[in-house]
């Protein structure tokens, strides 16, 4: 396959076939650049070489309900995790203050559990109208599991810009992963966000045991969504965890994931998310050849890499971080 000419039919509007994506994932290693090349064009096209940086805090941990197979914070997990109930509002605009202070310019509030309660939801409108007076320009997003309509139409009166609820793999998959909810029920939330106006991040999570065709899928989905923004975690199985065993990742195989949903989600924020510096490893670098966006700090129970190597890699890539604040349609 001619990528460079795959990657300027993709700009010209072509929307690639399941058998143009399938034939990426089985690439062979020796066209890794010139796939990575063709991905980087497009990413170029609408990114430039802006990277965006996003911080997450973990106000709420453990006690979650749901039966999620890859989750260290889940019921089904035995995984060692520091437990709390939902953080005070001055220990998130603290976090907030953090992530300024790292030049994240997206600061995500993330809670476990099926969904908010009241006072959880109360706790953190509250602070996103604290924070947004303090940073005005700071994106801030919300991951607090699944929302019903009037949830999300007071989140977006506090002031949240984007809700993040990943669909984390295939619909054909998702009864391997987790039983507790269904991939409707994610899927609702994410319109319920987009609804009241709120830009929609949903992504995935690779390395699941999934097929190459579930991808495929997970891709075409996110299209099919309109995600604004597009999480690619790759699996790192936690000790206690139902997926503790999978090992079914590496480096390249990784890259070539990356810029499959570059080709086929050309315009959005493609972030490298969980488990990249274990599962990319020294090709860390080469993953923003295809995405443009990267998380810095912790993750939310596994450690991130060291801020300043991040920086480095950028600098060293010759990229730049994007402080661009986030404008919502109305």
């Amino acid at each position: 396959m001619n990528y460079a000419t795959l990657a300027e039919e993709v700009l010209n509007g072509h929307v690639i076939t399941d058998e143009e994506a399938l034939a990426i994932l089985n690439s062979p290693d020796r066209d890794l650049l010139s796939l990575l090349d063709g991905a980087y064009t497009i990413r170029h096209h609408y990114y430039g070489n802006k990277v965006k940086l996003n911080m997450i805090m973990n106000t709420k941990s453990g006690l979650c309900p749901e039966n999620c197979g890859y989750c260290a914070q889940s019921i089904v997990s035995k995984a060692p995790v520091e437990k709390y109930a939902m953080m005070k509002s001055d220990e998130i605009v603290e976090g907030a203050e953090r992530a300024a202070a790292s030049n994240a310019g997206t600061f995500c509030i993330v809670a476990s559990g099926r969904g908010p309660r009241d006072q959880e939801l109360e706790i953190v409108t509250e602070s996103v109208k604290r924070i947004k007076d303090k940073f005005p320009d700071m994106t801030v997003c919300a991951c607090l599991g699944l929302l019903k309509q009037d949830q999300a139409t007071k989140l977006k009166e506090a002031g949240v810009d984007r809700y993040n609820h990943n669909i984390n793999t295939s619909e054909e998959h998702h009864k391997s992963i987790t039983t507790s909810h269904n991939y409707d029920d994610r899927v609702r939330t994410v319109n319920y966000a987009k609804e009241a106006g709120i830009s929609p991040c949903s992504g995935v999570i690779v390395g699941m045991g999934e097929t190459k065709e579930d991808i495929i899928n997970m891709g075409r989905s996110l299209y099919n969504l309109d995600a604004d923004s597009i999480p690619v975690n790759f699996l790192h199985a936690i000790p206690g965890t139902p997926l503790e065993a999978l090992d079914e990742l590496n480096p390249r195989y990784n890259l070539k994931v990356l810029a499959l949903f570059r080709y086929m989600n050309p315009t959005k924020e493609i972030r490298v998310s969980g488990g990249r510096e274990v599962n990319l490893r020294s090709l860390q670098p080469m993953s923003l050849y295809a995405a443009n966006s990267i998380f810095v700090g912790d993750y939310l129970t596994t450690e991130g890499q060291e801020n300043n190597s991040d920086f480095q890699m950028l600098e060293d890539l010759g990229f730049e971080i994007d402080r661009t604040p986030l404008t919502v349609a109305q």
